[in-house]
């Protein structure tokens, strides 16, 4: 399997994103990376929905 086309600094925001060494982030499947970004983003979502103080 091919390393995934994305550059350096891209590659690089995604390891530190979803803790993951700058490797695996190059060769996982982009589509596995997507849902792994999207879940990080929604628990990111929640965390500040349950630590905001409600109005």
């Amino acid at each position: 399997m091919r390393p995934n086309q994305i550059s350096l600094e891209t590659a690089q925001m995604i390891s530190k994103k979803l803790n993951m060494p700058l490797e695996h982030v190059m060769h996982t499947p982009p589509h596995i990376l997507m849902e792994k970004l999207k879940r990080a983003e929604l628990s990111e979502t929640e965390q500040q929905e349950s630590t905001d103080p409600e109005e």
